[in-house]
Protein backbone atom coordinates (compact mmCIF):
# COMPACT_ATOMS: atom_id res chain seq x y z
CA UNK A 1 0.00 0.00 0.00
CA UNK A 2 1.29 3.45 -0.88
CA UNK A 3 1.99 5.84 2.00
CA UNK A 4 -0.32 8.84 2.26
CA UNK A 5 1.01 12.37 1.86
CA UNK A 6 -1.07 15.45 2.68
CA UNK A 7 -0.30 18.80 1.00
CA UNK A 8 -1.73 21.70 2.97
CA UNK A 9 -1.65 24.39 0.25
CA UNK A 10 -1.97 24.65 -3.50
CA UNK A 11 0.94 23.41 -5.62
CA UNK A 12 1.30 23.04 -9.37
CA UNK A 13 -0.24 19.84 -10.81
CA UNK A 14 3.16 18.45 -11.83
CA UNK A 15 4.17 18.31 -8.16
CA UNK A 16 1.12 16.18 -7.39
CA UNK A 17 1.87 13.99 -10.41
CA UNK A 18 5.44 13.47 -9.23
CA UNK A 19 4.36 12.44 -5.74
CA UNK A 20 1.49 10.28 -7.01
CA UNK A 21 3.90 7.78 -8.55
CA UNK A 22 4.85 6.52 -5.11
CA UNK A 23 2.29 7.93 -2.67
CA UNK A 24 -1.41 8.55 -2.22
CA UNK A 25 -1.71 12.32 -2.32
CA UNK A 26 -4.37 14.30 -0.46
CA UNK A 27 -3.91 17.79 -1.86
CA UNK A 28 -5.49 21.13 -1.15
CA UNK A 29 -6.25 22.15 -4.72
CA UNK A 30 -7.90 25.41 -3.74
CA UNK A 31 -6.04 28.70 -3.33
CA UNK A 32 -7.36 29.05 0.22
CA UNK A 33 -5.75 28.14 3.55
CA UNK A 34 -7.76 25.33 5.12
CA UNK A 35 -8.31 25.21 8.86
CA UNK A 36 -6.01 23.46 11.30
CA UNK A 37 -8.88 21.13 12.20
CA UNK A 38 -9.30 20.12 8.56
CA UNK A 39 -5.57 19.56 8.09
CA UNK A 40 -5.52 17.27 11.14
CA UNK A 41 -8.53 15.38 9.80
CA UNK A 42 -6.78 14.79 6.49
CA UNK A 43 -3.44 13.91 8.09
CA UNK A 44 -4.54 11.76 11.02
CA UNK A 45 -3.51 8.58 9.17
CA UNK A 46 -0.89 10.09 6.87
CA UNK A 47 2.81 9.28 6.89
CA UNK A 48 3.91 12.49 5.16
CA UNK A 49 2.89 16.13 5.31
CA UNK A 50 3.98 19.04 3.10
CA UNK A 51 3.59 22.38 4.88
CA UNK A 52 3.93 26.06 4.00
CA UNK A 53 4.36 29.34 5.83
CA UNK A 54 0.68 29.85 6.76
CA UNK A 55 0.82 26.52 8.65
CA UNK A 56 1.84 25.97 12.26
CA UNK A 57 2.78 22.61 13.79
CA UNK A 58 3.07 21.96 17.52
CA UNK A 59 3.07 18.91 19.78
CA UNK A 60 -0.73 18.88 20.07
CA UNK A 61 -0.99 18.69 16.27
CA UNK A 62 1.54 15.84 16.15
CA UNK A 63 -0.32 13.90 18.84
CA UNK A 64 -3.42 13.93 16.61
CA UNK A 65 -1.43 12.55 13.66
CA UNK A 66 0.47 9.60 15.18
CA UNK A 67 1.54 7.97 11.91
CA UNK A 68 3.51 10.94 10.59
CA UNK A 69 7.11 10.11 9.69
CA UNK A 70 8.12 13.15 7.60
CA UNK A 71 7.02 16.79 7.56
CA UNK A 72 8.45 18.59 4.54
CA UNK A 73 8.54 22.35 4.80
CA UNK A 74 8.36 24.17 1.46
CA UNK A 75 10.14 27.03 3.16
CA UNK A 76 13.45 28.07 4.64
CA UNK A 77 12.37 29.97 7.77
CA UNK A 78 10.67 27.54 10.17
CA UNK A 79 9.78 29.61 13.25
CA UNK A 80 6.12 28.51 12.97
CA UNK A 81 7.05 24.86 13.53
CA UNK A 82 8.06 23.04 16.72
CA UNK A 83 11.09 21.16 15.46
CA UNK A 84 11.94 19.88 18.95
CA UNK A 85 8.52 18.24 19.22
CA UNK A 86 9.05 16.59 15.82
CA UNK A 87 12.46 15.30 16.91
CA UNK A 88 11.06 13.94 20.16
CA UNK A 89 8.45 12.00 18.20
CA UNK A 90 11.10 10.81 15.68
CA UNK A 91 9.50 12.74 12.84
CA UNK A 92 11.83 14.17 10.21
CA UNK A 93 11.30 17.88 9.62
CA UNK A 94 12.89 19.16 6.42
CA UNK A 95 13.31 22.62 4.92
CA UNK A 96 14.82 24.05 1.73
CA UNK A 97 17.77 26.22 2.82
CA UNK A 98 18.50 27.52 -0.68
CA UNK A 99 14.87 28.31 -1.47
CA UNK A 100 14.29 31.37 -3.67
CA UNK A 101 17.14 33.57 -2.46
CA UNK A 102 17.50 35.12 -5.93
CA UNK A 103 13.80 36.02 -6.50
CA UNK A 104 13.54 37.40 -2.95
CA UNK A 105 16.65 39.49 -3.50
CA UNK A 106 15.13 40.84 -6.72
CA UNK A 107 11.94 41.75 -4.87
CA UNK A 108 13.98 43.47 -2.17
CA UNK A 109 15.83 45.55 -4.75
CA UNK A 110 12.44 46.51 -6.20
CA UNK A 111 11.19 47.62 -2.78
CA UNK A 112 14.41 49.55 -2.23
CA UNK A 113 14.15 51.43 -5.52
CA UNK A 114 10.44 52.08 -4.97
CA UNK A 115 11.13 53.76 -1.62
CA UNK A 116 14.12 55.73 -2.81
CA UNK A 117 12.36 57.01 -5.93
CA UNK A 118 8.92 57.44 -4.28
CA UNK A 119 7.21 55.44 -7.00
CA UNK A 120 3.90 54.83 -5.23
CA UNK A 121 3.59 58.51 -4.40
CA UNK A 122 4.33 59.40 -8.00
CA UNK A 123 1.70 56.96 -9.21
CA UNK A 124 -0.82 58.46 -6.77
CA UNK A 125 0.00 61.96 -7.97
CA UNK A 126 -0.54 61.14 -11.65
CA UNK A 127 -3.85 59.42 -10.91
CA UNK A 128 -5.07 62.18 -8.57
CA UNK A 129 -5.63 64.78 -11.27
CA UNK A 130 -3.17 67.15 -9.54
CA UNK A 131 -0.26 66.22 -11.82
CA UNK A 132 1.19 69.30 -13.53
CA UNK A 133 3.36 67.75 -16.21
CA UNK A 134 7.06 68.60 -16.18
CA UNK A 135 6.79 70.77 -13.06
CA UNK A 136 8.73 69.17 -10.20
CA UNK A 137 6.41 68.09 -7.39
CA UNK A 138 8.22 65.14 -5.78
CA UNK A 139 11.87 64.88 -4.82
CA UNK A 140 13.78 61.70 -4.02
CA UNK A 141 17.25 60.46 -3.18
CA UNK A 142 17.71 57.31 -5.26
CA UNK A 143 20.45 54.79 -4.41
CA UNK A 144 23.59 56.24 -5.96
CA UNK A 145 26.21 57.20 -3.33
CA UNK A 146 23.79 56.28 -0.53
CA UNK A 147 24.72 54.09 2.45
CA UNK A 148 22.89 50.75 2.31
CA UNK A 149 23.12 48.47 5.34
CA UNK A 150 22.35 44.74 5.16
CA UNK A 151 21.54 42.97 8.43
CA UNK A 152 22.38 39.28 8.04
CA UNK A 153 24.54 37.77 5.31
CA UNK A 154 22.96 34.37 4.78
CA UNK A 155 21.94 33.24 1.30
CA UNK A 156 19.52 36.13 0.88
CA UNK A 157 21.97 38.71 2.17
CA UNK A 158 24.63 37.49 -0.25
CA UNK A 159 22.22 37.42 -3.19
CA UNK A 160 21.19 40.97 -2.32
CA UNK A 161 24.75 42.28 -1.97
CA UNK A 162 25.64 40.74 -5.32
CA UNK A 163 22.81 42.62 -7.01
CA UNK A 164 23.36 45.92 -5.21
CA UNK A 165 27.07 45.97 -6.07
CA UNK A 166 26.25 47.56 -9.43
CA UNK A 167 24.29 50.53 -8.05
CA UNK A 168 27.28 52.67 -7.04
CA UNK A 169 26.03 52.70 -3.46
CA UNK A 170 28.12 52.39 -0.30
CA UNK A 171 27.42 48.85 0.94
CA UNK A 172 27.78 47.74 4.56
CA UNK A 173 26.72 44.63 6.44
CA UNK A 174 26.41 43.24 9.93
CA UNK A 175 26.76 39.51 10.68
CA UNK A 176 28.56 37.44 13.33
CA UNK A 177 30.39 35.58 10.54
CA UNK A 178 32.45 37.81 8.24
CA UNK A 179 32.20 37.39 4.49
CA UNK A 180 35.11 35.93 2.59
CA UNK A 181 37.62 38.73 1.93
CA UNK A 182 37.37 38.16 -1.80
CA UNK A 183 33.57 38.68 -1.72
CA UNK A 184 34.03 41.87 0.29
CA UNK A 185 36.40 43.18 -2.37
CA UNK A 186 34.22 42.05 -5.28
CA UNK A 187 31.04 43.59 -3.88
CA UNK A 188 32.84 46.57 -2.28
CA UNK A 189 31.05 45.88 0.98
CA UNK A 190 32.33 46.61 4.50
CA UNK A 191 31.50 44.84 7.77
CA UNK A 192 30.27 47.07 10.61
CA UNK A 193 29.01 46.55 14.13
CA UNK A 194 25.24 46.56 14.67
CA UNK A 195 25.33 50.01 16.29
CA UNK A 196 27.48 51.46 13.51
CA UNK A 197 25.24 49.96 10.84
CA UNK A 198 22.19 51.55 12.43
CA UNK A 199 23.83 54.97 12.60
CA UNK A 200 25.30 54.99 9.09
CA UNK A 201 22.58 53.41 6.91
CA UNK A 202 20.30 55.59 4.82
CA UNK A 203 18.64 52.31 3.79
CA UNK A 204 18.53 49.42 6.27
CA UNK A 205 17.57 45.96 4.96
CA UNK A 206 16.68 43.12 7.35
CA UNK A 207 17.65 39.55 6.41
CA UNK A 208 17.50 37.62 9.69
CA UNK A 209 15.43 34.66 10.93
CA UNK A 210 12.79 35.17 13.62
CA UNK A 211 14.34 34.01 16.89
CA UNK A 212 14.03 35.25 20.48
CA UNK A 213 17.05 37.51 20.01
CA UNK A 214 15.69 39.01 16.76
CA UNK A 215 12.11 39.57 17.95
CA UNK A 216 11.44 43.32 17.58
CA UNK A 217 15.06 43.87 16.62
CA UNK A 218 13.71 47.11 15.17
CA UNK A 219 12.04 48.95 18.05
CA UNK A 220 11.80 52.53 19.35
CA UNK A 221 15.37 52.39 20.68
CA UNK A 222 16.98 51.08 17.49
CA UNK A 223 14.88 53.36 15.29
CA UNK A 224 16.10 56.35 17.31
CA UNK A 225 19.68 55.39 16.36
CA UNK A 226 18.88 55.43 12.64
CA UNK A 227 19.54 58.68 10.73
CA UNK A 228 16.56 61.02 10.35
CA UNK A 229 14.98 60.50 6.95
CA UNK A 230 16.24 56.92 6.59
CA UNK A 231 14.39 53.97 5.07
CA UNK A 232 13.68 50.47 6.41
CA UNK A 233 13.09 47.38 4.25
CA UNK A 234 11.91 44.06 5.71
CA UNK A 235 11.77 40.94 3.49
CA UNK A 236 12.45 38.42 6.30
CA UNK A 237 9.86 38.13 9.12
CA UNK A 238 7.20 40.56 10.30
CA UNK A 239 7.97 40.27 14.00
CA UNK A 240 11.60 41.25 13.52
CA UNK A 241 10.01 44.72 13.36
CA UNK A 242 7.78 46.46 15.89
CA UNK A 243 5.22 47.71 13.37
CA UNK A 244 3.64 50.18 15.79
CA UNK A 245 7.04 51.74 16.45
CA UNK A 246 7.72 51.96 12.71
CA UNK A 247 4.34 53.61 12.15
CA UNK A 248 5.08 56.20 14.82
CA UNK A 249 8.54 56.87 13.37
CA UNK A 250 7.06 57.45 9.90
CA UNK A 251 4.38 59.76 11.28
CA UNK A 252 7.01 61.77 13.18
CA UNK A 253 9.18 62.01 10.07
CA UNK A 254 12.15 60.18 11.58
CA UNK A 255 11.71 57.36 9.06
CA UNK A 256 11.14 58.45 5.48
CA UNK A 257 9.59 55.13 4.48
CA UNK A 258 9.07 51.45 5.19
CA UNK A 259 8.73 48.53 2.76
CA UNK A 260 7.85 44.93 3.62
CA UNK A 261 6.32 41.76 2.26
CA UNK A 262 6.03 40.19 5.72
CA UNK A 263 3.91 41.22 8.70
CA UNK A 264 3.61 40.51 12.41
CA UNK A 265 0.11 39.12 11.92
CA UNK A 266 1.59 36.24 9.85
CA UNK A 267 3.82 34.87 12.61
CA UNK A 268 1.64 32.03 13.86
CA UNK A 269 4.17 30.88 16.47
CA UNK A 270 3.42 34.06 18.44
CA UNK A 271 0.48 33.53 20.76
CA UNK A 272 0.20 37.32 21.08
CA UNK A 273 0.51 38.06 17.36
CA UNK A 274 -1.55 41.02 16.10
CA UNK A 275 -4.63 40.18 14.09
CA UNK A 276 -4.03 42.90 11.51
CA UNK A 277 -1.45 45.31 10.14
CA UNK A 278 -1.64 48.61 12.07
CA UNK A 279 -4.08 50.86 10.18
CA UNK A 280 -1.77 53.84 10.70
CA UNK A 281 0.92 51.94 8.79
CA UNK A 282 -1.44 50.79 6.03
CA UNK A 283 -2.75 54.29 5.47
CA UNK A 284 0.66 55.89 5.07
CA UNK A 285 1.72 56.06 1.42
CA UNK A 286 5.42 56.21 2.34
CA UNK A 287 4.93 52.54 3.26
CA UNK A 288 5.13 49.94 0.52
CA UNK A 289 3.70 46.45 0.95
CA UNK A 290 3.93 43.44 -1.28
CA UNK A 291 1.94 40.27 -0.91
CA UNK A 292 3.04 36.69 -1.55
CA UNK A 293 4.69 36.16 -4.91
CA UNK A 294 5.20 32.64 -6.22
CA UNK A 295 8.15 32.04 -8.50
CA UNK A 296 7.70 29.90 -11.58
CA UNK A 297 11.11 28.43 -10.77
CA UNK A 298 9.75 26.76 -7.65
CA UNK A 299 6.09 25.79 -8.17
CA UNK A 300 3.85 26.33 -5.21
CA UNK A 301 6.62 27.48 -2.88
CA UNK A 302 6.54 30.74 -0.95
CA UNK A 303 9.83 32.50 -0.45
CA UNK A 304 11.34 32.38 2.98
CA UNK A 305 13.64 34.63 4.88
CA UNK A 306 17.25 34.75 5.95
Amino acid sequence: MKPTVVITHWVHPEIIDLLSDRTTVIANQSKETISRTEIIRRAEKAEGLMVFMPDSIDDQFLAACPQLKVIAGALRGYDNFDVAACTQRKIWFTIVPELLAAPTAELTVGLLINLGRRMLEGDDLVRSGQFQGWRSQLYSTGLENQNIGIVGMGQLGKALAQRLAGFDSNLFYCDPIPLDAELERTWKIEKLSWQSLLKQSKYLILNVPLQPETFHLINPNTIAQMPPGSYLINPCRGSVVDEEAVSQAINSGHLAGYAADVFEMEDWARKDRPQQIPPSLLNNRTSTFFTENRSMKAPGFRHGDE
